[in-house]
């Protein structure tokens, strides 16, 4: 049963906005390769913000993708193709279908 959940925002540096996108679709192979991370969204919410809505089974799930190797991407790469810090928030999942 899912329990927990992850939902991050991230703005893309101006005309950056194609790099963010490639990169945000090779992180899916990565994702692939986590047991516990059960469903992983990248999502354009308008030409320069862009979000990742991830879901676990539990806590332990939720943190090693937290702490795992796209975490790490991301961190590496985030001064070079985002204009802030992204906003990573997560949850506990009251129901699902």
């Amino acid at each position: 049963m899912l329990t927990k959940a992850v939902f991050a925002t991230l703005v893309a540096r101006e005309g950056k906005e194609a790099e963010v996108e490639v990169f945000l679709r090779s992180a899916k192979t990565i994702i692939e390769g986590e047991p516990g991370t059960r469903t992983w969204y990248a999502v354009k919410i308008n030409s320069r913000e862009y979000g990742i809505f991830d879901t676990f089974d539990d806590e332990k799930g939720m943190q090693t993708h937290l702490h795992g190797r796209v975490a790490e991407a991301l961190a590496a790469q985030a001064p070079e193709l985002f204009s802030e810090d992204p906003i990573i928030s997560t949850y506990d999942i009251l129901a699902n279908t």
